[in-house]
């Protein structure tokens, strides 16, 4: 192969890959914006004739370490009319996770289906169970979790000025535990609070996060939960926003979930979270994008949203289109590459983080190596149904659980 038709298949490569990379760069764009705008005065009071009995749903697979703080967590919020009832699904467990709840003050409710595994299942189990109860407002909060003390009260504002779902702020609890938990966390706070701000501001659905939202009654019976993949919150909410529906950012509350501090726990966790988003894309984009060209525009957002990769990947592929000789591309990838800068920025200001977070942005080089390590997995992940499992966490105590 002469030197010519080398350059002129690295040039393509590179301007196949700056392209691959232009709707999350217009993503970042877009949220980036939103997210530092000033917020959008709170919409007024629905008047309603409904009494809102709110049920804390907490999904636990062998969480026996940390239920215990979580359930107390929940029972601590300030109630707006009424104490809110916390649901622990102990779904295949192995270990105390039911019994230590239940000392907590959790109501429990058994689960064990081992043909069916999986965050998903142990959702719609406990919705069907709790909606035949009377309960019509449910808030999922993981079992590693600790909440603020306003959670009830402000979700349920935004439920009576006529939400459909809401999302709250999603941050690490143990951000200083390690250099890994401190990206984890700026990168939380451009995921789960920049973002979904962002979309608040221009009056988009805000998305669900897993850890921290809620849906009412009347949610759940026209779109049950029945999203069963490793990523069954993005699964569920492009459900909602297909059937016309939006999620409310509630800017003024937080959910605290435990991040792993070993490296076989992260990158257990971070390859099935990410190889699932992967498989999304592959088997949820082509859709979407054919709904937007028939004229579904409110579905561009979400498309957008699906086709901007996990933040380190996509620096990644900027970085090897950064190398391509042709100067167009090198013009775009720098332009890209500076507002990736600037979200991130905009994330640590507006998510409340600090100058430490800020220095652990000079070495974030090491992050995109262990970003590099994990493909292999994750390639593997995106091609198949990964089982809920455990992810192995730090205790407080030192030991690993």
């Amino acid at each position: 192969m002469s030197a010519r038709l080398l350059m002129h298949v690295w040039e393509f490569a590179g301007a196949a890959i700056a392209l691959c990379t232009l709707p999350g760069s217009v993503e970042l764009l877009l949220l980036t914006l939103g997210g530092v705008l000033p917020a959008k005065k709170n919409q007024a009071r629905v008047e309603s004739d409904v009494t809102f009995r709110v049920a804390f749903v907490v999904p636990a697979h062998d969480e026996e370490s940390t239920i215990a703080d979580c359930v107390k967590s929940l029972r601590e919020c300030d109630s707006y009319s009424g104490d809110a009832a916390v649901y622990v699904v102990a779904d295949n467990c192995t270990d105390q996770t039911a019994g230590l709840a239940a000392e907590a003050g959790a109501n429990v409710l058994i689960r064990d289906d081992s043909a069916r595994r999986g965050k998903g299942y142990a959702l719609d189990f406990a919705f069907r169970k709790l909606l035949a109860r009377g309960f019509n407002l449910f808030i999922v909060v993981d079992a590693d979790s600790s909440v603020t003390r306003n959670l009830v009260r402000d979700f349920v504002k935004a439920f009576e000025s006529g939400a459909d779902a809401v999302q709250c702020r999603y941050k690490v609890r143990n951000s200083s535990g390690s250099m890994r938990t401190r990206w984890m966390n700026i990168a939380l706070m451009a995921f789960n609070v920049l973002r979904p701000r962002g979309r608040e501001r221009f009056g988009m659905s805000a998305g669900i996060l897993g850890n921290g939202f809620a849906l009412s009654q009347a949610t759940l019976e026209k779109v049950p939960y029945d999203a069963v993949s490793v990523v069954e919150d993005l699964e569920y909410h492009l459900r909602l926003v297909r059937a016309g529906l939006t999620v409310r950012f509630v800017d003024t509350a937080t959910v605290y979930g435990e991040m792993p501090l070993s490296n076989k726990g992260a990158s257990t966790q971070r390859a099935r979270w990410e190889g699932g988003r992967f498989r999304m894309i592959r088997e949820s984009a082509p859709g979407l994008a054919r709904e937007v060209c028939r004229g579904q525009f409110r579905l561009l957002e979400p498309l957008l949203e699906l086709l901007l990769l996990p933040l380190g990947f996509h620096v990644l592929m900027l970085l090897f289109a950064l190398t391509t000789p042709m100067a167009a591309v090198r013009y775009y990838v720098a332009a890209a590459l500076t507002l990736v800068a600037a979200h991130i920025l905009a994330a640590i200001a507006i998510g409340g983080g600090g100058w430490r977070d800020v220095g652990a942005l000079f070495v974030a080089p090491l992050y995109l190596l262990w970003k590099l390590r994990i493909i292999p997995q994750l390639i593997r992940n995106s091609g198949r149904s990964t089982a809920w499992v455990r992810t192995e966490r730090q205790t407080r105590q030192g030991g690993l659980k």
